[in-house]
């Protein structure tokens, strides 16, 4: 998928909203666990109740990865269903990967041409030959990790070197990498005051910002401070929506937790 195809969907489902599917047996109704695939019966009935509302779907692959061979074919079953009954969904491998070489080829290759998911989240603490390898497939998007939500994000992404954050650093190379424009940047919602400095460095790149919602982000700040011409933003939401219900309506529950924060992107984008 291209960047401009996202910005139409987005347009046209006035939601820049992205579910997270991170599937875990402990949390899903009871009753699923009596199916032959409980995760992918779970996935399949939030996908059929939200995928009006959202333009993307990121399960986070430790989810499923968690589960051994069950849990990997769980999550080939999600992607091949998202892509045969919903194509003009954005798909996010939330896999963190980064390798220098030929490692980063074969997880490149593992993400985009066998489950054929559109992009792939990318650590880059070693640098432009662990990133470059994810870059080089052709309208295929890798995300990587800008400015983290969590605690430790505090130990080295905003550490002054040479008088400068780390993080403007990294985010600053990137760009000179081969094939940036088919960069994108995790930015966590709870670091929204940081982002109007994030535009100054990518100012036309989109930002996957986790943590709305049950981690504490604040949706308003994030576009106020991250919002682009482009919108340029895919907000992800997944406790506070895939688990809004431990009962037998619980994808009812998520699409009107999903609904409510599609209704507050409409109306930002109506502005």
């Amino acid at each position: 998928m291209t960047t401009a195809q996202l910005v139409e969907q987005i347009k046209k489902k006035q939601s820049f909203l992205c579910i997270g599917l991170d599937v875990d047996l402990n949390k899903i109704p009871e009753h699923l666990l009596k199916e032959e695939d409980p995760i992918f019966a779970f996935n399949k009935a939030i996908i059929d109740a939200t995928h009006h509302l959202c333009v993307a779907y990121k399960p986070n692959t430790a989810f499923y990865e968690a589960y051994g061979l069950k849990g990997w074919k769980a999550l080939e079953k999600t992607i091949n269903y998202l892509n045969e009954n919903h194509p003009e969904i954005f798909t996010i491998a939330d896999a963190k990967r980064g390798d220098i070489g030929n490692t980063s080829t074969m997880y490149a290759k593992a993400f985009f041409e066998d489950l054929a998911f559109d992009s792939v989240t990318v650590a880059p603490y070693m640098g432009k030959d662990s990133v470059e390898p994810f870059l080089a497939f052709q309208d295929k998007h890798t995300i990587m990790l800008g400015l983290t939500s969590n605690a430790g994000a505090f130990d080295f992404q905003t550490q002054l070197v040479d008088g400068k954050e780390l993080y403007k650093q990294v985010l600053a190379t990137s760009k000179t990498w081969e094939n940036s424009e088919n960069l994108m940047y995790v930015v966590g919602a709870t670091k929204a005051e940081y982002l109007a400095d994030i535009r100054q460095i990518i100012p036309d790149s989109f930002l996957l910002v986790p943590g709305v919602g049950a981690q504490g982000g604040n949706l308003q700040d994030v576009c106020k401070y991250g919002m682009n011409d482009s919108v340029g933003l895919l907000i992800n939401s997944s406790r506070g929506i895939i688990y809004a219900s431990k009962d037998e309506d619980y994808a009812q529950v998520a699409a009107e937790k999903a609904k409510e924060l599609q209704a507050e992107m409409a109306e930002i984008l109506s502005v």
